[in-house]
């Protein structure tokens, strides 16, 4: 990992890309695959995100950037990333899946809402220690957990309740 004092964030963002496209080049010399410079497109693209994004919004960013890559490239494409670890599948949500970038992210769950599709991100230690705990009960040894919790925000809720009345 390299590290830096005092960057701004376009430059942590930059460094994160750099890393981010050699764990991917490796990855793919290792399946003896190319880095094709659309696969380098389709990465610039999930890094640019700040938020969960599914493949049609990944497909319209590409198009606003100016780059004309079908959506099958896309989909050849989202497997390889998976594989690599540099995304996960994060959620399923109104017949989409969302991804996300986990590349030096810190681990964490997911509130989601089923009615605007609002995703609100938290960690919670106490739900982290629970996890362990029922592991090492049950003799098992766990190489990841998501946990997402649907239901409705806030302000979703309040829109119901008031139709309600």
């Amino acid at each position: 990992m390299i590290l830096r004092l005092n960057c701004n964030e376009k430059q942590n963002e930059e460094i994160h890309l750099i890393d981010a496209n050699q764990k991917f080049e490796e990855f793919l010399k290792s399946k003896e695959l190319k880095y094709t410079s659309e696969r380098k497109l389709i990465l610039k693209a999930i890094f640019s995100f700040h938020k969960h994004f599914d493949v049609e919004e990944l497909f319209e960013k590409l198009r606003e950037q100016g780059n004309h890559i079908s959506r099958a490239t896309i989909y050849r494409t989202i497997p390889l990333l998976l594989q690599s670890g540099l995304i996960i599948e994060a959620l399923h949500c109104q017949d989409k899946t969302s991804y996300e970038n986990i590349f030096n992210k810190k681990h964490h769950d997911h509130l989601v809402c089923i009615n605007c599709g609002k995703i609100i991100e938290f960690y919670n230690e106490k739900i982290e220690k629970l996890q362990e705990e029922v592991c090492e009960q049950h003799n098992f040894v766990p190489t990841e957990h998501r946990l997402g919790i649907k239901g409705y925000c806030e302000d979703c809720y309040k829109k119901i309740k008031k139709e309600g009345e």
